[in-house]
């Protein structure tokens, strides 16, 4: 038996194939687009395809993401919190604090031993330190958004962002290239920003996060850069972060899809 997991970001719409024993057999990452429906059913059909399995195969779908209700053939709809807490929890148990930095949110969310959600705090009234924030710096910056993980490197940490609005730092970003300031000293700037402002959500969930295990999902955890100065804001902790950390919530949806499944028969 299988089960299909679908999390539909602003960015990206992610999918993850598990069977009966949990394992994960395929995942799939497309952009969402304009028609989050098409986006839909392009992931199901990529992710089934790198299996060769059936849809009639599937026995349940859960979706998660600010989409989840357009998926149609869904058993259950759940919150983004409870489906990447579920996804982090199979992959780095030892985690009670997870950041979850998207294309368009930010959240923490507080762990206990059990890997249950104990609180979580979100930031989606802006796209400050977001995927699409970090988008519209790449293209201040002209490089490639996959390029700025590793542009911080060697930078010595004397300049400062003073806006986190995408706006107002896209143009503070121009005014510093103007100024013949190092790219690489822009960049860490921008990631000590992200860091700062992702400090202060988690601060909302937990006063004292020092030595707790923490983890991050999203998009935005592929950015070496910005996991290296959430680190550094952290106190220097390792931030654990998975393999594939953009498919974290559509793991955990999967793997509620099989859970639904199994009460479901009794």
């Amino acid at each position: 038996m299988f089960y299909l997991g679908i999390d539909i970001g602003s960015l990206s719409c992610d999918a993850v194939l598990i069977d009966h024993e949990e394992a994960i057999l395929a995942t799939a990452v497309v952009p969402t687009g304009a028609r989050n429906l098409e986006a839909i059913a392009r992931v199901t059909e990529n992710v089934l395809h790198k299996t060769g399995i059936p849809k009639k195969d599937v026995k349940g779908i859960v979706s998660t993401g600010y989409g989840r209700e357009r998926v149609q053939e869904r058993i259950g709809a759940v919150t983004e919190i409870t489906c990447h807490a579920r996804g982090i929890a199979a992959l780095k148990p030892e985690a009670r604090v997870l950041i979850d930095i998207g294309g368009q949110d930010s959240k923490a969310i507080l762990l206990d031993a059990e890997q249950k959600v104990m609180d979580f705090a979100m930031n989606d009234k802006c796209a400050a330190g977001t995927g699409r924030f970090l988008e519209a710096m790449a293209r201040a910056l002209q490089v490639d958004i996959d390029e700025m993980a590793n542009l911080d490197l060697g930078a010595q940490g004397g300049l400062t962002i003073s806006s986190m609005c995408t706006v107002f730092a896209e143009s503070e970003v121009v005014s510093l290239i103007a100024d013949g300031k190092p790219v690489n000293e822009i960049v860490q700037g921008l990631n000590r920003a992200i860091a700062t402002r992702t400090l202060a959500l988690v601060k909302r969930i937990v006063a004292n996060p020092a030595g707790l295990p923490v983890a991050m999902s999203g998009g935005v955890a592929h950015n070496a850069g910005v996991v290296r100065a959430i680190s550094a804001a952290l106190g220097g902790v390792a931030v654990l972060v998975p393999p594939q950390p953009d498919t974290v919530g559509a793991l955990g949806a999967a793997l509620i899809a099989k859970e639904k499944c199994e009460s479901f028969r009794g």
